[in-house]
């Protein structure tokens, strides 16, 4: 057994601070929630510690770690819906929320990033801190709607059903964000692909044939071949300039895309382009309802839940909308009318949304349109998937064989000539 020196907090807030005896660090944490205390922090005594060798290794015999990689208040989007469905069950099971927390926090070395933001979250909690208060705390990590629909579940003192249903949205909305980077995955490989093995072959196998070429002369080479000799030469000659002008343009692209001009420019012209435009408009459309309709259904009023909603649909056109559509809304009930006067959002989800109103159950019409779209939003990628497949090996076998039919005429010039001599 070795001893463990602790602090913690009482339920009257008051810090408390001794020694227990445990086997490890999660018994003595254990202990001390037995006590009826929140631990704040447990470190063993120092005489109890592994001593190190001068070989650099403890006395277990592991190699010392020269330094440690940490991500400080950080979660991935799969740790977030790991901690919302943990937090889900101990709060079920019927844990505080603080001891929920604890024991979250303690179950890594408290250097990790989740640990650290777990940890953060209990001690504001301790401190006397709502929970949404303290989710705040972490806007990177914690979007607006995860907070104000914790925020709604502390209010109506359903908690645990707002976490189930914050699972349930983290899941749509990953598998809305799987199947659109599914689609533009595959075109996105054969692309490079296909470019790439035709840079190879002008600038490494092409130049094999230099020999044949030279003996021909400028004026016995067919046009084709000219014309490939021509492009080979630019990009050896010019090809780090080229690849460098690309990567400027990507970064000055990308820069122009965070201005808020920009960003709808980009977005507007997504929900234009043919092929991608049903993609993008679906994917938006499902989100727009799924958000809406998880924050109407946990209380969230409908004009805060409009603001929340357009900064995480995903789409600054249909954003910037439903931020007009809220400046219009004049009872803080009816939305339908705002959103038919912007032109943005098509008319079947204005109906929809409209009879919703009619029968006062909104967040069940927000479903009919999110299954709607999710729907279309699988058909938009199976078409777009299907169309893309022969256009791009079209466009990859049109270069290889330009490539090929220029050396072959080159080749066959040659014969020709040695065959008539």
């Amino acid at each position: 057994m070795a001893q463990f020196n602790y602090t913690a907090k009482s339920r009257d807030g008051k810090n408390k601070a001794g020694i227990v005896d445990a086997a490890d660090r999660r018994g003595a944490i254990s202990a001390v929630e037995r006590m009826g205390l929140i631990p704040l922090t447990i470190t063993e005594k120092s005489g109890a510690t592994k001593q190190k060798s001068k070989s650099g290794k403890t006395k277990s015999g592991k190699p010392r770690s020269a330094f440690k990689l940490t991500r400080p208040n950080h979660m991935t989007k799969n740790e977030l819906s790991l901690f919302t469905g943990e937090l889900c069950d101990l709060i079920d099971g019927g844990m505080t929320l603080g001891n929920a927390l604890n024991r979250l926090g303690s179950r890594g070395d408290g250097e990790s990033g989740p640990s650290q933001v777990i940890t953060a979250l209990r001690d504001s909690i301790v401190e006397g801190a709502s929970f949404s208060a303290a989710l705040e705390k972490f806007p990177k990590i914690f979007s607006p709607i995860y907070v104000n629909m914790i925020r709604a579940g502390e209010a109506s003192g359903a908690l645990t059903d707002v976490l189930r249903r914050l699972i349930e949205h983290q899941e749509r909305s990953a598998a809305v964000r799987a199947k659109v980077t599914s689609a533009m995955v595959y075109p996105a490989i054969v692309l490079v692909m296909g470019f790439g093995v035709a840079i190879f072959a002008m600038t490494s196998i092409l130049p094999k044939f230099k020999t044949i070429f030279d003996s021909m002369g400028p004026d016995g080479l067919p046009p084709m071949t000219k014309m490939l000799i021509g492009i080979s030469d630019w990009i050896k000659k010019y090809g780090i300039l080229l690849i460098c002008f690309i990567v400027a343009a990507i970064i000055g692209l990308y820069k122009w895309i965070q201005t808020h001009k920009g960003r709808r420019k980009w977005d507007n012209l997504k929900l234009t382009l043919p092929l991608i435009k049903g993609i993008v408009a679906s994917a938006t459309y499902a989100n727009f309802a799924r958000t809406l309709q998880s924050l109407m259904e946990n209380g969230v009023p409908v004009l805060q839940a409009l603001k929340i909603t357009s900064q995480t649909v995903g789409n600054s056109v249909v954003g910037d909308e439903l931020l007009n559509a809220r400046e219009r809304v004049t009872d803080g009930t009816t939305i339908s009318g705002p959103l038919a006067a912007g032109g943005v959002f098509p008319r079947t989800i204005i109906d929809l949304i409209s009879i919703g109103e009619d029968t006062g159950d909104m967040p069940s019409a927000l479903g009919h349109i999110a299954k709607r779209y999710e729907n279309e939003l699988n058909r938009n990628v199976e078409i777009f998937t299907s169309a893309l497949e022969p256009i791009m090996i079209f466009a990859v076998a049109l270069i290889i064989g330009f490539i090929a039919v220029s050396v072959m005429q080159a080749v066959l010039s040659v014969t020709s000539g040695a065959n008539i001599k």
